[in-house]
């Protein structure tokens, strides 16, 4: 195999995990702890490898999260087309943060993708959520450090560009 279908194999299967992890189902009260993986995943490889990631396939799997969670059509699509224009507007600047200013950074764009959610939803009809809905954020700009450096370390030792 050569290394650009390798590259293609890579990335195509860290996405195709990321939709698959958002089927994982938690206990009630671990609910709130679950992060939103198709946003972190595709959060890596936006700042990873810029020519790959584009409005376009952020459109794609998030209509793709939408059908696997059953969620409104284009919901996530929406979230993660913002998120990914933030994402590869500042990459330049978040690629040389710190760990800890990236898991920062990362803890905002997650949390401005909550507010997306609330403010999709507030105008669909829904209440507001409890403030346990607030968690996952958090967990997701935790888990970025561990996230990130696996990620890293696989495609290092693949030697994937």
């Amino acid at each position: 195999m050569n290394r650009q279908s390798l590259m293609r194999w890579w990335f195509t299967a860290t996405l195709v995990v990321a939709l698959l992890l958002m089927l994982v189902p938690l206990p009630g009260p671990l609910a709130p702890f679950k992060p939103y993986w198709p946003a972190l995943v595709l959060l890596y490889w936006s700042l990873e490898s810029e020519d790959r990631v584009t409005l376009g396939l952020a459109f794609a799997v998030g209509l793709g999260a939408d059908v696997v969670n059953g969620v409104v059509l284009g919901e996530q699509a929406l979230r993660l087309c913002a998120l990914v224009f933030i994402a590869l507007r500042f990459r330049s600047r978040l690629r040389f943060f710190p760990m800890w200013q990236q898991s920062l950074a990362v803890l905002v764009l997650l949390l401005n993708d909550r507010v997306l959610l609330l403010l999709v939803r507030f105008l669909g009809g829904a209440s507001l959520p409890p403030a346990s809905w607030w968690i996952a954020p958090f967990v997701g700009a935790a888990l970025w450090p561990f996230l990130f450096l696996l990620l890293d370390d696989l495609r290092a030792r693949w030697r994937i560009q």
